[in-house]
């Protein structure tokens, strides 16, 4: 397997919903519309493997010195092979490329962030997340996810 990580175009909007719709039914990932994901598609980053699209994450400013990284799924074939902190990895370098030295997400997978550097955060010390996006979720006041932070140099 030969995992290659690159901007997305819009040749992968319908495989980059297909995923990030496959976790939302999982009730594990927001879930994205195709009008959503082209809006947003210079934030994605696309994992492939011979050509295939099989991984997907984004990049989204939050503040000045803050990113999220939203959206990171890996088809199903592909789990546990390192896909995911090769997207993580290409994300990072655009957190850096930007000049952003905190980059946080919401996860239900603590240990992959972790095993890729972050460290478990109170989720109010992002007033930015709160305020643009928990603020629209059903989940706003149950939410179950945990927040994570990583600190880059």
């Amino acid at each position: 397997m030969t995992v290659a990580c690159r901007r997305a175009t819009e040749d992968d909007i319908e495989e980059l919903v297909h995923i990030i719709q496959g976790y939302a039914r999982q009730g594990i990932m927001l879930p994205r519309d195709r009008e959503m994901v082209r809006q947003h598609l210079d934030t994605f980053v696309v994992a492939e493997d011979g050509g295939a699209l099989i991984g997907c994450g984004s990049l989204t400013r939050l503040g000045e010195n803050l990113v999220e990284i939203r959206s990171l799924g890996v088809s199903e074939d592909y789990k546990g092979q390192g896909v995911g902190t090769k997207l993580v990895d290409s994300l990072l370098e655009e957190a850096q490329r930007l000049s952003v030295t905190k980059v946080m997400a919401l996860t239900y997978e603590v240990k992959f962030f972790q095993k890729n550097g972050f460290r478990i955060v109170p989720k109010h010390i992002f007033p930015e997340k709160v305020w643009t996006d928990c603020i629209h979720c059903k989940k706003q006041y149950c939410c179950d996810e945990i927040a994570v932070l990583r600190e880059l140099d």
